[in-house]
Formats: structure tokens, sequence, C-alpha cells
């Protein structure tokens, strides 16, 4: 079943009307996060695998004039639904960076098949250049490794994308975007969360209630308390209105300083070892 959110300026992190030219974001076919005269974030939808035993992701195209690039493709095994929802917004050829947050099967599995298909560069953490070619089908000439203290690509105008450090949040290479137009962080694994089946929202604007879709995962998955409580001095640096995780729920509105809130405090990996080993 198709369903549709309609936005209201009070669950957008407060985009103008100017910014905002879409009235619904379908949770198949995706939509416009923001958008103007020569900018968007798009979200590509929710895949079908959101009802089984793999866990759902998102991808996200930062769209800035002729510059087209695509944050985490994902696996192999969503590369064809997330191609034909791509195809309503733009071709394939229009795509001219691919960039991976880290290593892992679910963001990059399908990186053979996106070299394939369009002319694009890879970016990904330095760390991972020599193993993302044992994925098959990947051209080294093609990646761009991107240093540990992270590099901001300028769009013109004054607009940019920074990519932020998340080293050991889930990853010892990961990295965050920041899209300094629409003011969305994309933050990976970072703010993740799992829904049941038939229940999963687009966005959220009250954290309380989302918690528990995320603490298990976070608990686990990140390092320490120590990262992320770097990880949250870094990107606060920056205005941010949204946040895009690769899995789950979009965070606007006031669920956005509430989660870098509970970050910044949250005991997990190491700080739970003996728990964890039991």
């Amino acid at each position: 079943m198709v369903r549709f959110f309609k936005f209201k300026l009070s669950n957008i992190g407060g985009f103008s009307m100017e910014a905002v030219k879409m009235e619904s974001v379908s949770t198949t076919r995706g939509g416009a996060l923001y958008e103007d005269n020569g900018h968007q974030f798009l979200w590509l939808g929710l895949d079908e695998m959101e009802e089984g035993n793999i866990i759902q992701i998102n991808q996200y195209v930062v769209r800035h004039g002729s510059r087209c690039i695509m944050l985490d493709p994902g696996g192999s095994y969503t590369y064809a639904t997330v191609v034909a929802n791509l195809s309503r917004y733009l071709d394939l050829d229009q795509i001219d960076t691919l960039f991976f947050s880290h290593q892992d099967p679910d963001v990059c599995s399908g990186m053979g098949l996106w070299l394939n298909t369009t002319k694009a560069t890879v970016m990904v953490s330095r760390l991972w250049t020599s193993f993302l070619p044992h994925f098959g089908g990947v051209d080294t000439n093609r990646l761009k490794a991107i240093p540990d203290k992270g590099i901001r690509v300028d769009l013109g105008g004054g607009d940019y994308l920074e990519f932020i450090p998340a080293h050991f949040l889930h990853s010892v290479g990961n990295f965050s975007v920041y899209d300094s137009r629409s003011k969305i962080l994309f933050s990976g694994d970072i703010g993740a969360s799992i829904f049941s089946p038939n229940q999963h929202r687009v966005f959220v604007d009250d954290l309380a209630d989302h918690i528990p879709r995320m603490e298990g995962f976070h608990k686990r998955y990140m390092c320490s308390n120590v990262v992320c409580k770097e990880w949250v001095k870094r990107v606060s640096r920056h205005e941010i209105k949204t946040i895009a995780p690769q899995h789950g729920a979009i965070m606007v509105g006031g669920a956005v300083p509430k989660f870098f809130d509970w970050f910044g405090r949250l005991s997990c990996g190491v700080d739970n070892l003996q728990a964890i080993y039991g």
C-alpha cells in the first residue's frame, strides 16, 4: 500500500514554503526532503525488505545544479528497487559521486553495479579503499579516499557538503554528511531505528516515543560514549534542521536537538563490556 505524509511547517524542521515544493512524500516512491530552485535533498523511499528479516535501508541523493551525489546507495539486493525509485527524479548518468559512509554490505555491496551503470567517482574512508574491491566489479581508479579528518566539497555559490568524521561509531572509518543548503545531516547508522512490520514512520518529531526503536542498536553497535560525545560536538557546529539516518525514520523538529542530547549521554559499546560478555 502506498502511504503519503503531508508536510507541515511545524514538522519539517522550520523549512520555508519556498524550500518545500512537494506537498507529500510517498513511502514507496520517496520525495524531496528539501527543494528550491537550485537544490534538492531527495529520499528514495522504502524498499520492500522492511516487512522481512533483512533490515530496511534509506538512500538519499543531493542534487545541486548539475551535481548529483548519492549517499549510501545500498547493496546488490536492493539495487533494482533503488534504480527504479531514482529514475523518477533523474537519469543514472547524472550521478557523478557515490558516497559510502563505511564498508558494510548493506551500504556498498552493490558498488560494482553502480560503477557499471554510472560514471561516478566513489568517496569512502581511506581505510576501506583496499577492501571494497573484494565486492567485485570495482575500478580502483574511481575510488577517492576521504582523509580521517574529513573533507569539504564545494558545490558553488557558498554551498557545500561537509564530510564529518564519525569514526568508531559502528565502523572504525565512518563519516556523516552535512548539506549546508538544506541543513540536513545524513548521519549513516547513527540515529538508526528499527520498526515492527507495518509500523514504519517516515518522520518522527517526538524522540521519547522513538528511543525504544533506537536504544538496543546504539548500545551495541556504537563504540563508547567518548566517541558519541566527540561526534555530537563536531556536528553541533552546524545548524541542523533534519537528521536523515541510513535506517528507519527521519528525525525532524524537536527530535533533532533531543537526539543529540540523548546520544551524547549514551552508555554504549565498551562502556557496557561486562554486560555484553555476560
